[in-house]
């Protein structure tokens, strides 16, 4: 059973987010039950983050997690009152687990798509995005354009190789893995390895990519989602995330993430931060 103070926090936070949904027709005690109710009585949530996914969640050097999702996933703790519970999931399993209730949230790297939303609540707006993109020698490639009539690395079923080829005329060699793709990239048998940008990033962290860039843009994006049980997307709990993500947008809190982290943000981070943010001028005096 909830605590006094439990559930005097509940129901201001049930209230807060509610409001701001619009859904106060459902009634605070319904908000006041389910997985939101939970946490708070727990004291804890336990969030699913990826743990060798640098710069999004992998190992500090006291064993701890750290990263751009680890701090968002403190930020819903912090904004709950309670403990930030870690667990660590895969690509594999990660919508299990939320299923079986092993965890509360999963922001884990996830493509939010048309499949996984008919298997877990995937919140809106998306708090990330990524696609793909370009890693060349400094000073190479400057547009997309360039890479028209020239050898090109990628690897092999990855749906944007025929775009590569048909819409930007590169002459795109395909390989089984990263490793051979971008080797060829070194060797000079071609000029760009095109690939994910969330890898490309994290390549560019060692030592030896630092002769070369990520010079373009994403073709495309695919937005990430945080994710809840399907059954908590309408309630209380989904909408106090579904506010969360609003305000990491609104906010320029994800901007601000990848500064700390040094990832280069795409202009998709502007771009929400900017349709995201509510204008507050009007509260500004006037003469």
């Amino acid at each position: 059973m909830a605590s006094s103070s439990n559930s005097k926090r509940l129901g201001a936070v049930a209230a807060a987010w509610l409001g701001c949904a619009g859904v106060f027709a459902a009634g605070q005690s319904q908000a006041a039950e389910g997985r939101l109710k939970d946490i708070l009585d727990r004291g804890t949530v336990r969030v699913g983050v990826q743990g060798a996914f640098k710069p999004w969640s992998f190992p500090a050097p006291d064993g701890s997690l750290q990263g751009i999702e680890v701090d968002l996933a403190k930020s819903v703790a912090d904004a709950l009152g309670v403990k930030f519970e870690p667990v660590i999931i895969t690509s594999a399993n990660r919508m299990q687990m939320l299923q079986q209730g092993k965890i509360d949230l999963i922001i884990g790297g996830m493509y939010d798509t048309a499949e996984r939303r008919k298997v877990v609540g995937m919140i809106e707006p998306a708090y990330w995005t990524s696609g793909p993109t370009i890693l060349a020698k400094k000073g190479v490639i400057k547009d997309w354009k360039d890479i028209a009539n020239k050898p090109v690395c990628g690897k092999q079923g990855n749906a944007y190789n025929k775009q590569i080829e048909t819409e930007l005329k590169a002459k795109l060699t395909a390989f089984t893995g990263n490793t051979e793709g971008k080797e060829a990239l070194r060797s000079g048998k071609c000029i760009a390895w095109v690939y994910d940008d969330v890898s490309i990033i994290a390549d560019l962290e060692a030592p030896e990519w630092q002769d070369y860039e990520m010079p373009v843009s994403t073709l495309y994006n695919n937005p990430w989602g945080a994710a809840v049980p399907m059954e908590e997307l309408n309630k209380g709990w989904g909408v106090f995330m579904a506010g969360m993500a609003y305000r990491w947008q609104g906010e320029g809190k994800l901007i601000e993430l990848a500064k700390k982290w040094n990832v280069k943000p795409t202009d998709w981070f502007a771009e929400q931060h900017k349709k995201l943010n509510w204008d507050t001028t009007y509260l500004s005096p006037r003469n």
